[in-house]
């Protein structure tokens, strides 16, 4: 597949502009407003608004790989800054963070995820993979247990993603949070399931 042709300056500034804008009222939870009401909020034509984005939803996905993007980078610089554990610790105790701060664009996705689901299973893999190289940096400088995979951490990030409208969310997310970041330098458990709990026990 072919690259895009790249944005003309202008034509990149109100791109940006017009993510900006979805971005703000996404996470304010404005699920009201009409579609043209972006190109005003952003400052630009709505003509202009729809040679960028033909619908809501391809705006909702681009603010979604926007957020996936900074993520990823974030987590690359924590690892470029510090200690692997450390920097892996650091960056799962802020994507708790930045769930908290966009809970308005969770459930905005969350409502859309039939129609972008493309979007959405792109975006949960790069960030896995992002945790991924946290993981496997970690565990080759011996700072973690080596028998971790990511996987069974983005399990744990997305049940808390999950769980937003909990009223205890945000300590009941930082207490999961420690328990991952406690269980990664425990030492393999000699216990293993062996087959799914099936809640009852036999005479």
């Amino acid at each position: 597949m072919s690259n895009p042709k790249p944005l003309r300056a202008d034509a990149q500034k109100n791109r940006e502009a017009i993510v900006a804008a979805a971005r703000e009222v996404f996470d304010a939870g404005r699920y009201d407003l009409r579609f043209d009401d972006f190109a005003g909020l952003a400052g630009v034509g709505t003509g202009t608004l729809y040679r960028h984005f033909p619908n809501r939803e391809a705006l909702a996905a681009a603010v979604y790989r926007g957020e996936i993007a900074a993520l990823s980078e974030r987590a690359n610089e924590l690892g470029r800054a510090m200690p692997p554990d450390a920097a892996l610790a650091i960056f799962l105790v802020e994507m708790v963070d930045h769930m908290e701060a966009h809970q308005g664009l969770a459930r905005t996705l969350a409502r859309l995820s039939g129609t972008i689901p493309a979007e959405l299973a792109e975006g949960s893999q790069a960030l896995e993979k992002a945790v991924d190289d946290l993981v496997k940096a970690a565990i080759g400088a011996g700072s973690i247990r080596g028998d971790i995979r990511a996987g069974a951490i983005m399990v744990a990030m997305h049940g808390i993603g999950a769980a937003l409208d909990r009223p205890e969310w945000r300590s009941e997310a930082n207490d999961l949070v420690t328990l991952v970041i406690s269980g990664l330098h425990h030492l393999r458990s000699t216990f293993a399931l062996q087959e799914p709990y099936s809640g009852t026990t036999g005479n």
